[in-house]
């Protein structure tokens, strides 16, 4: 099967490199000269609501997929014909945090109080509803923290205003939550649904930097059963993740991605099948891989500096993920991804990875 994908960033990288031993060829579109997908198949160079290049990767493609949401859906709709999965309606809906909340709200998946906010007026019914402070966020284009804000006071309400554009936004209560999980989840063609164990996540500045599988948590049911809500919904194929957080006892939906996910890049070594396999076997019709963990298991992003991988490598059960992208403060360089038999060894390991890639970023 010859797969065209929507992008050529590192999702897309990982989606080839778990597809060449199954068979697949692959063709990128990304505006970037530089994608780093690129070297592993055949590339388009150009924007991604070009018709004449979106015709060709559909024409030269036996199916079509995409590896981040920023894309026109807009342009894919006028396209006849497109085998596309996941499914256009999940793109189209996660491209507005207004559309995804509201579809929360029809399948009763708790989340976060939220108002569309198009003026100052808007943002203030905001404030008397929810307190501050509050979570002031635009409904389109945010990913890695970006495209929101905390808003403390009214000197805030205004200068938060401006900076994101000041309509097509969304104001959402302030929650202290305890911590953020996520469920990556895949669904076949034929409906069939499998879950991959809770990842727990942190993050700084709105960007993951880490993840750790927890096969036993003790939200795993509820979880993956408000997940399967949402495959369903959607008649969904490939893989998902669904973020939440937890909050005195409750988990309440953030957000989706109709993609693989940053959280789940632990299963390339930890899990029997990785999230890219069985994103590329849902969508090809084969059956999906088991989800099982392989033991203890956990992920740290690079994020500004991509560390020498020798002395990483020196420590048992680490495995190296450099995507090729040049340096930039904030970018997603590669990830590391460290297993172990047992938790308590597991920590071990990762005190020794962190305090490594410490005294890289100091270095640095």
């Amino acid at each position: 099967m010859r797969l065209g994908i929507l992008g050529g960033g590192q999702l897309a990288r990982m989606l080839a490199l778990a597809g060449y031993p199954l068979g697949f060829r692959f063709l990128f579109l990304d505006p970037a000269p530089d994608a780093c997908a690129f070297p592993l198949g055949e590339a388009l160079h150009g924007a991604y609501d070009d018709l004449d290049l979106l015709a060709q990767l559909a024409n030269e493609s036996d199916k079509l997929t995409f590896e981040f949401e920023n894309i026109s859906a807009a342009a894919l709709r006028s396209l006849s014909g497109i085998a596309l999965d996941p499914p256009l309606e999940a793109l189209s809906i996660k491209k507005d945090r207004n559309s995804e909340k509201r579809l929360f709200q029809e399948l009763e998946i708790p989340t976060t109080p939220f108002r569309t906010v198009d003026s100052p007026e808007d943002l203030a019914e905001a404030v008397r509803a929810f307190g501050r402070p509050v979570v002031l966020k635009t409904r389109s284009q945010g990913y890695d923290g970006k495209g929101q804000r905390i808003v403390r006071d009214a000197d805030g309400d205004t200068r938060a205003l401006r900076e994101l554009g000041g309509s097509r936004l969304i104001a959402e209560r302030f929650i202290p939550f305890e911590r953020e999980i996520s469920v990556i989840a895949v669904r076949g063609s034929d409906g069939t649904r499998a879950f991959y164990p809770i990842s727990e996540n942190t993050h700084e500045n709105g960007i993951l930097v880490s993840a750790e599988s927890r096969p036993d948590d003790r939200t795993t049911e509820r979880a993956c059963e408000l997940t399967g809500r949402l495959l369903d919904r959607l008649q969904y194929v490939g893989t998902l993740a669904l973020e939440f957080f937890e909050h005195e006892g409750e988990l309440l939906a953030n957000e989706f991605a109709p993609r693989v996910h940053n959280s789940g890049h632990w299963t390339i070594e930890g899990a029997e099948t990785s999230q890219f396999e069985n994103h590329l076997r849902a969508i090809a019709g084969m059956p999906l891989g088991s989800t099982a963990a392989l033991g203890a298991v956990a992920m740290r992003n690079c994020i500004g500096t991509m560390p020498a991988p020798a002395p990483l490598l020196s420590i048992e059960g680490v495995h190296a993920h450099d995507y090729g992208k040049a340096p930039r403060p904030g970018r997603k360089l590669g990830h590391i991804t460290v297993r172990a038999e047992s938790r308590a060894e597991l920590a071990a390991r990762l005190a020794k990875l962190d305090a490594r890639l410490a005294s890289v970023r100091f270095s640095g």
